[in-house]
């Protein structure tokens, strides 16, 4: 690592020290200085661009060059004549002033295909030529390159700090409502310019008045070669580990013209690289959004018993089936037809090896009386717990999507879309749970665990836009959402505390058989109607009239397999649930917002009505009251490029089903729930500053946020222990949860390296009701939690030189359960290279060291190191690779977490070293 980082050293002052510096004003024909002038050096000898830039807001420029060359300079700006002067460069720096005069035919055309960056309003166009070094592959490689932008280990894109909400190419959506499959798949050398979208508005007309700010999307244009043509890749290969085979086949195809585009994305491997996750799949939109009311809070919770999810995409062994298909077609100029269909299958081994140290109740062990099986009021106390788990997981995850978008003119659009997921899983989970006692022998239960689901939901989407006039236009939005869930729960374990609360049988020695169906429909409908009243272009008002309205059931049962076959059904009611529960918000808002100076203000209220009624156990809860939640924004733009942004909500939160079915449901093998009827909603007081900076004149890019989060009458849980075991329920808690965050990225780009400097910090309180069967009494515990996150990256982007990617995270969370604190840290330095070894052989590695540790020990050092050999021949549409993964054969990966009832450190085992081989050809 060391030797990396002298080496970078050492090519940044060869490539400093052999340039100089180019400034000076750019002014208007009256002396008034021009702020983000396009500016451009072309030199002479072989007419490519050696410097590009932008002015500050005084007009400023600066450029390097190259010492005794030839240039060509010219400045660019809106409305002005483009202006150009030669000059020689010798050892020293130039300093010329520039000055453009006005012409209405807007002749910039010419430099603006030429310069790597441009910045028109809300619009950054990336010329992605310029940011190439030709070892690039997907789309992602390139995106990680640009000055502002950041692609995560998720694939997902990131702009100025914000998640990019959408991906079109030509202007048509690429798989609407996800980032990860445009970065894993278009292919890098297809991409001719890439446009960042800022304030992006689907709508015409609402874009003078809504804000859009953390709307970001990004826009692809195609080389002319890849329009009206197919292209893409098919690739397969095979490979071989420590015991068994390995093969890849991934084919993938594109097709874009004016009317139409078709993109055909397919990959089935073993190789441990996964295109789709069960994360994806949930978090996975389909670009619908929220259209509940401002301040109000109402989601539909998942109701399934919670597989266990992979490490960063990592598990022992993993088979991948995925197959997506993405289309649009405009039948008239003014009707636009898109949509898509993915499927993703998967067969996933798991292991992890987990201890888990249970924070007690304050208890003094040496006064504990022993525990007595006989007697069913006395008490185990827990002090720790190794968990082995082995697991086989298996998955069918399908989503479909059609849109419908129709503008019969500039005043009317209407919008449709139907949007459906479907899935199919099973997870088989063989445990040892491994126990030590405080008043209680040390003992070791096999459990056997079986959870399957085959859940779906239809949503339905509805909009309507009308501009009256300049100064009424009026927005119509409706979402339908109908959905259906049916997890089933299934345990084997020779000892369970809570069988009698159950009502099952005991048939010592024998294990308990136990299993749970459950079942939750919804149907919810959100509707509102805008009115917006244009008083003048820096000023309107904004009147809002809708609705929130669903209903559920919650059906459950619980039953038992006895020694003898036959089944044993409990009518418990206790273990029994047949709920219904409708949630109803009607609201009417009112919002002002105008624009002074630097300013923009939009502040305002909204009114609600609620009501919160569940039926089950013969009665009616009712919970309905009046609330009204105010809510405000200050926006500084403080340059055109820098912004100050304050905002202040307030917002009511309500539960849904799952936490009001007051009959008991497994959440897993040791811990029962029982909901609260009569639970209450919270409130919680919001606040957030945030500041971005993009400075194109010295290419720096800064963003920086603080949140605070204050949380009433929260919903917290109640439990009670008996050892390992757990019955809880919900209630709200009488004392505040708070939370305070802050995050800052600092990026500084030049024309051949990028710095980025960044960190997180956390710091929450909460709090959380336990029953303390020692004292018989509720007890509050509160705990805190600090968690600090800080990252540094060194980019290089040369033509002709090897590029490097170094950095160094470091993570620390402290965690503080009522008095017991526990501090993990891991530092992570890492490193990618890539190089051409001949004209047509192309190295490329990355290499991850984590070292992992608590306050007092390390606990593991693991690394990860992958590298792969690629041969082209020039205008070849042949491709061979060779791919080493996980080369020192890294077991395994670590992960803390922390709650009110134990902290935990797991030992994660994931895929062993392999060598695979693959032929891709390119279309």
């Amino acid at each position: 690592m060391k030797k990396i980082f002298f080496l970078a050293i050492v090519m940044i002052a060869c490539y400093t020290s052999a340039q100089i510096k180019l400034t000076g004003i750019v002014k208007d024909s009256i002396g008034n200085p021009l702020e983000m002038a396009n500016m451009l050096a072309i030199n002479q000898k072989d007419n490519k661009v050696d410097s590009y830039g932008f002015t500050d807001a005084f007009g400023n420029y600066k450029l390097n060059l190259k010492k005794n060359a030839n240039y060509i300079i010219k400045a660019s700006y809106v409305g002005m004549k483009t202006g150009q002067l030669k000059l020689s460069t010798k050892e020293a720096n130039i300093k010329k002033d520039i000055v453009l005069l006005f012409d209405n035919t807007l002749d910039e055309v010419e430099i603006i295909s030429k310069m790597p960056v441009t910045v028109k309003g809300d619009t950054i166009v990336y010329n992605a030529d310029s940011f190439k070094s030709g070892t690039e592959k997907k789309l992602g490689d390139v995106l990680k390159k640009l000055p502002g932008v950041e692609v995560n280990d998720e694939g997902e894109i990131q702009v100025e700090g914000k998640t990019v909400s959408k991906v079109m190419v030509e202007g048509k959506d690429f798989f609407d409502g996800d980032s990860k499959l445009a970065t894993k798949n278009i292919p890098a050398n297809a991409i001719d310019k890439v446009e960042v979208l800022k304030n992006h508005s689907e709508v015409r007309q609402m874009s003078r008045v809504t804000d859009n700010e953390d709307n970001i999307v990004i826009n692809l244009k195609l080389k002319e070669g890849k329009k009206n043509f197919w292209f893409g890749e098919v690739s397969a290969g095979v490979g071989m580990a420590t015991e068994d085979s390995r093969y890849i086949v991934h084919p993938k195809l594109f097709y874009y013209s004016p009317k139409y585009s078709l993109n055909l994305i397919t990959d089935f491997n073993n190789i441990g690289e996964v295109p789709f996750t069960r994360r994806d799949y949930f978090k996975f939109t389909g670009g619908f959004r929220g259209a509940g009311g401002r301040g109000t809070g109402f989601d539909v919770a998942s109701s399934d018993i919670g597989f266990l999810t992979l490490r960063n995409n990592r598990a022992k062994e993993i088979e991948s089936r995925f197959g997506a298909v993405n289309f649009s077609y405009s039948p008239k100029k003014n009707w636009d037809l898109s949509g898509f269909g993915i499927y993703s299958g998967s067969e996933v081994d798991m292991e992890e090896n987990t201890i888990r140290n249970y924070i007690n109740e304050n208890v003094d062990a040496s006064i504990l009386p022993p525990f007595d099986a006989t007697n069913p009021n006395s008490v185990r106390f827990i002090n720790t717990e190794e968990i082995n788990s082995v697991s086989k997981q298996r998955s069918d995850l399908g989503l479909l999507k059609l849109s419908s978008s129709y503008r019969p003119n500039n005043d009317n659009q209407f919008d449709y879309d139907v949007f459906a997921k479907i899935s199919n899983q099973e997870e088989i989970q063989s445990l040892n749970s491994t126990r030590t006692y405080l008043n209680d022998a040390d003992e070791s239960i096999p459990i056997h665990q079986l959870s399957s689901q085959n859940p779906y939901s239809i949503s339905q989407n509805l909009n309507y836009y009308y501009t009256l006039n300049e100064s009424n236009i009026f927005a119509l939005e409706a979402q339908y959402l109908w959905q259906n869930e049916d997890p089933f729960y299934n345990a084997e374990l020779e000892n369970l505390s809570f069988f009698n609360v159950l009502g099952l049988v005991d048939e010592s020695p024998v294990p308990f058989d136990v299993s749970q169906n459950k079942r939750v429909k919804t149907n919810k409908l959100d509707a509102k109607l805008d009115y917006f009243y244009v008083i003048n272009p820096k000023s309107n008002l904004n009147i809002t009239l809708g609705t929130t309205v669903s209903d559920q059931q919650f059906n459950s049962n619980i039953f038992q397999v006895l020694e003898n076959g036959t089944t044993n059904s409990i009518s418990n009611i206790n273990s029994n649930n047949d709920v219904n529960y409708t949630f109803d918000d009607y609201y009417a808002g009112l919002h002002y917002k105008f624009i002074t100076g630097i300013f923009t203000f939009n502040q305002g209220f909204t009114v609600h009505q609620y009501s919160a009624k569940n039926t089950q156990l013969g009665s009616v809860f009712d919970n309905s009251f009046t609330k009204l939640l105010p809510d405000a924004s200050i926006k500084v733009a403080l340059k055109k490029s820098e912004t100050l942004r304050l905002n202040y909500s307030q917002q009511v939160s309500f539960t849904d089903i799952n936490r009001v079915a007051e009959g008991f449901v497994f959440n897993n093998y040791n811990r029962l729930y029982s909901g609260n009827r009569e639970l209450e909603s919270s409130l919680s007081h919001n606040v957030n500053l945030s500041y971005f900076s993009f400075n194109m004149f010295n290419y720096t890019n800064i963003f920086a946020s603080v949140n605070y989060s204050n949380l009433i009458d929260a919903v917290k849980g109640l439990t009670t222990f008996n050892g390992v075991d757990q019955v809880s329920t919900s209630i709200n808690s009488i004392f505040p949860d708070e939370t305070i965050s802050a995050n800052a990225n600092f990026q500084k780009s030049y024309r051949k390296f990028k710095v980025t400097v960044g960190g997180n910090v956390g710091y929450s309180v909460s709090n959380n009701l336990f029953f303390n069967r020692f004292t018989n009494e509720n007890e509050n515990r509160k705990s805190n939690s600090f968690t600090q996150a800080y990252r540094t990256r060194f980019s290089t982007n040369f033509r002709e030189f090897p590029n490097f990617d170094v950095g160094y995270n470091v993570s620390i969370n402290r965690y503080d359960q009522g008095g017991i604190i526990n501090t993990f840290t891991t530092h992570s330095p890492f490193v990618n290279f890539d190089a051409f070894i001949t004209r047509d052989l192309i190295f490329n590695t990355k290499y991850t060291y984590n070292n992992y540790r608590n306050q007092s020990e390390t606990l593991n050092d693991f690394s990860f190191w992958d590298a792969d050999l690629t041969y082209q021949k020039k205008d070849s549409n042949w491709e061979y690779k060779m791919m080493v993964t996980n080369i020192l054969d890294t077991k395994s990966l670590n992960q803390d977490s922390s709650n009110t009832i134990f902290n935990s450190s797991s030992a994660y085992i994931i895929q062993p070293r392999y060598i695979t081989f693959s032929v891709k050809y390119n279309l």
